[in-house]
């Protein structure tokens, strides 16, 4: 054991930790840490489903069926992937099945789940349900259905008709199914530790040791899973580090009693760290360690003979906080209300011409304003009650009137709401008809428009979040209004999805999605947030699913975001205070 690590890459990894950026504040540490265990996956859930059926078809001819019910992912393809198999409930045509089935939530796709009911044949009685032939039993009806649509059904129980194998219209009774869904709790805490060593062993014969720790869990058979390298502290052997943040499913997986073992090592650059000293404790000993304030002995390699530690381990603090999840917002209230804003300058070309990007194909195919509109819409209608949604355009003549950077499509200014997708597209194809399509390419005015409506829903007990889909194929030529109009927005609840069509040169609206580095305008202001998700419609596939998963991948983050730098809660929950031991 007389290394904690053989390669030079995992050393340089734990130089400046995994917690490297500058945080703003709790609220944004919060959101970074659970951000940085997985990208936006961070940020997804699983949930949990629970059935029950009522009247079901008796299929058999002395007792009531047997039902099991199988769940099935529906791919884009069309292909089916099995999520899970309930218990077979004997003799019941009302049957409530025990074991659930888990999917993970992705906010960015539709989600089609297809549910099967099968009444088992007694022969197969003695057969788990796993192994069990699905063409040898009596089907009893399905459901496809969106996990959005489950999710957001109140108290998130979804009750639906069963209809027969590909039936689109319900002809028969086949009784009906009840979803329930859950998130499952436990990798929604994160815990943050502040812990230090004192009186560690000199490694290096020139310097002090260069030292950092590494935090793994223990598997059941004694192997373990590295799942946090601190920051290394240069030439000093009494380091305090910086905040350990992490989730508790990463540390471990929701079991406070479970070992962890904390090594810490000397860096060296050729990848050959000398381990200082390693000690296994439970998170709850963390805990312990910090209400006692006693220090835990590092152990000295094995080969070392000398009875001595290599160095005291002492827990500043330690903080078990509930990480609110965006499942937590959207059930609990929240709504997202979906906004559009449509080109039409005349870059677009003439739309009565098959060159046009906004020309209306007779045999029905899309054009790609309507390809986008339909790849986000079909996705967040979901989370809108009365699905009304206001749409504009840009860089258009009205007749009889001049040139407009924010013109409502319906053409009812003081109210540019239409109803639900198709309302968008049936006001995008009238506008078009009554529109002259003119320019220059300016964003600023639907963006302070957008906001507008945003800064009137900032409340606890009125939680609203604003997405604002902006369609355009020119470069953009206010680019430091518009700079100047996000940064504003940024501190309001509200996201702006820019989808790029056609082939002009996008390079100046990469600069607006500040993925990397905050955008910051003329005056020095600097965003409070990142609210901007740009894409080029061209470098993704053009099928609805590929643009919605570019677009929406950063939402959740978003909301997340907005809704803990105000001190917002989720409406189905109390203010809590974290579980904390500090000093």
């Amino acid at each position: 054991m007389g290394n904690c690590f053989s390669d030079v890459a995992g050393g340089q990894q734990a130089v400046g930790g995994v917690q490297s950026r500058n945080a703003l504040d709790w609220q944004s540490d919060v959101f970074e840490a659970v951000e940085n265990l997985g990208g936006t996956r961070g940020l997804s859930s699983q949930i949990q489903l629970s059935f029950s059926a009522n009247k079901l078809r008796v299929m058999d001819t002395f007792s009531k069926s047997d039902p099991m019910l199988v769940g099935f992912l529906k791919r884009f393809d069309g292909s089916l992937e099995e999520l899970g198999r309930t218990e077979v409930v004997l003799n019941s045509s009302s049957p409530n099945w025990v074991k659930e089935l888990r999917v993970e939530y992705r906010f960015e796709e539709v989600q089609q789940l297809l549910l099967r009911v099968y009444d088992i044949d007694t022969n197969f009685a003695n057969i788990s349900s796993e192994k069990l032939q699905l063409r040898d039993q009596q089907f009893l009806g399905e459901v496809v259905c969106a996990l959005s649509e489950i999710v957001m059904a109140p108290n998130q129980k979804f009750t639906v008709p069963l209809h027969g194998q590909g039936e689109r219209v319900h002809q028969h009774d086949w009784g009906s199914l009840t979803i329930t869904t859950e998130e499952m709790v436990k990798s929604k805490s994160l815990v943050e530790i502040v812990v230090r060593c004192a009186e560690l062993d000199n490694k290096d014969l020139f310097s002090k040791s260069d030292p950092f720790l590494r935090i793994s869990r223990l598997q059941e058979d004694g192997s373990a899973t590295s799942v946090y390298r601190t920051e290394v502290k240069k030439n000093n052997l009494n380091p305090t580090w910086k905040p350990i943040r992490i989730s508790l499913q990463q540390l471990n997986n929701g079991d406070m009693d479970r070992p962890l073992k904390i090594e810490c090592c000397n860096f060296n650059t050729n990848g050959s760290h000398d381990l200082i000293g390693v000690t296994q404790i439970s998170l709850n000993g963390l805990l312990e360690l910090t209400r006692t304030r006693l220090p835990q002995d590092l152990n000295r390699p094995v080969q070392n003979q000398n009875k001595q530690p290599g160095g005291k381990f002492y827990v500043e603090s330690c903080v078990i906080t509930p990480i609110d999840s965006f499942l937590d917002y959207v059930t609990g209230g929240c709504e997202l209300n979906f906004m559009v804003a449509v080109d039409f300058t005349a870059s677009n070309g003439n739309p009565l011409q098959p060159d046009s990007l906004h020309y209306f194909d007779p045999s029905g195919r899309s054009n790609a304003y309507q390809t986008a509109i339909r790849a986000v819409g079909q996705i967040i209608h979901h989370y809108d009650t009365d699905k009304r949604f206001p749409c504009w355009g840009f860089g258009g003549r009205p007749i009889d009137g001049p040139v407009s950077h924010c013109f409502a499509l319906n053409g009812n200014n003081s109210n540019p709401v239409v109803d639900g997708i198709p309302g968008i597209m049936f006001a995008y194809s009238q506008a078009l008809r009554n529109i002259t399509l003119a320019g220059p390419t300016l964003f600023a005015p639907v963006i302070n428009m957008a906001a507008s409506i945003a800064s009137q829903h900032v409340s606890q007990d009125n939680q609203k979040y604003f997405v604002l889909l902006i369609i355009t194929d020119g470069v953009i030529t206010d680019l430091q209004q518009t700079i100047i109009a996000i940064i504003n927005a940024a501190e309001l609840p509200l996201s702006l999805l820019i989808v790029g069509v056609g082939g002009a040169d996008f390079t100046e609206m990469e600069t607006l999605d500040a993925d990397k580095k905050r955008l910051s305008g003329p005056d020095g202001r600097v965003a409070a947030r990142d609210i901007v998700q740009f894409m080029p419609m061209r470098n993704v596939a053009p099928d609805g699913a590929s643009i919605a998963r570019s677009l929406l991948a950063e939402l959740p983050g978003q909301l997340l975001e907005y809704m803990k730098s105000r001190g917002i809660v989720p409406g189905n929950r109390p203010l809590v205070q974290p579980h904390a031991f500090a000093s």
